[in-house]
């Protein structure tokens, strides 16, 4: 893969930076959304210790998720369609 310039790891340090950034969001929202999910489809007082451990799964594979995909998305946007060309349109 060869030397990479400061530019391109700089780039990368963003790019972890806004992934870890939208996952952290992201999960904050499903954990504290599932609660309110359970009440309108109006599962009957789930237990605490149940509630809790939903919640944290939730939180967890959406922060996972969200990682992943940003780094990916990040990955594939750097690389041209052809190999040799650096402008989409030539």
């Amino acid at each position: 893969m060869g030397q990479r310039t400061q530019a391109q790891r700089d780039e990368a340090t963003v790019e972890i930076g806004f992934a870890l950034f939208v996952a952290t969001t992201l999960a904050g929202a499903a954990f504290f959304a599932v609660p309110a999910a359970a009440h309108f489809i109006g599962l009957s007082s789930p237990s605490g210790h149940t509630l809790n451990q939903v919640r944290r799964i939730a939180a967890a594979a959406v922060f996972v998720v969200s990682v992943v995909t940003v780094l990916v998305r990040h990955r594939r946007a750097r690389q041209p369609s052809q190999p040799g060309r650096t402008k989409p349109d030539s």
